[in-house]
């Protein structure tokens, strides 16, 4: 069954932390994202994990090898549950990340899964900053074609190309998406969106949402709406 993980793009940790106690036995996992963690740090991350939440800190290192090792090594050693890097960081630095997870994780306790980005769901075709850049869906299953090789355990891609990701590089490949819409929704600065239920029938794994749960009127009405969706499709 995929997994719903809600983005607590908050300012501070009181905003954070009060989001999370409301969907509390509603959703299981929250995401800290830049603008939070860079705010707040690790103590907002200890919070979470103190009220029983399983955390996705979103902070997609890219950096030199040797620094995205030593940072996925002390992201994990705060006990989050998944992190990522951006596959364009390549082989020896997606290897490297691999290897600072294992350093992080406690003896006997299981390592928490890494992903990479492949290309962010903000962007659309043409917004890309190269010369003749491929299609987004051609670029997105490539990468994550690479991210298999390194060794990564699964991406973070729209729902659209989730399909010929699995396809390419297995089922058990997990396929993390942002950029998802309940319908009727605006997608904001988001471009390559899908709604809850397209996104399991496409094969994501976990879906990540932010303003339509925080933003509601009502979060925790709105996060079991979106469960109901998923488990309906």
């Amino acid at each position: 069954m995929a997994e719903l993980v809600v983005a607590l793009d908050f300012k501070d940790a009181k905003s954070a932390l009060d989001m999370a106690g409301r969907l509390r036995g509603t959703a299981s996992w929250m995401k800290v994202g830049m603008e939070l963690f860079s705010a707040e740090g690790p103590s907002v991350v200890a919070g979470l994990k103190g009220m029983g939440f399983k955390v996705f800190l979103d902070l997609k290192f890219f950096d030199i090898p040797n620094t995205v090792q030593g940072a996925i090594r002390s992201s994990v050693a705060l006990g989050v549950d998944m992190v990522n890097i951006h596959i364009l960081g390549g082989r020896r630095m997606a290897e490297a990340a691999m290897q600072g997870c294992l350093e992080g994780t406690p003896v006997g306790a299981e390592p928490p899964l890494v992903l990479g980005v492949t290309m962010l769901t903000s962007m659309e075709e043409g917004d890309l900053p190269v010369r003749h850049a491929p299609a987004p869906g051609e670029m997105v299953l490539d990468l994550a074609v690479k991210a298999k090789q390194y060794g990564l355990n699964g991406v973070v891609c729209s729902g659209l190309e989730a399909r010929k990701i699995k396809a390419s590089c297995g089922p058990g490949f997990i396929c993390l998406t942002p950029g998802i819409r309940p319908a009727g929704h605006d997608r904001g600065d988001q471009r390559r969106v899908v709604t809850p239920a397209e996104a399991i029938r496409l094969g994501s794994d976990f879906l990540v949402v932010g303003r339509p749960v925080t933003g509601a009127e009502s979060p925790e009405v709105a996060a079991r709406a979106i469960l109901e969706e998923m488990q309906s499709a």
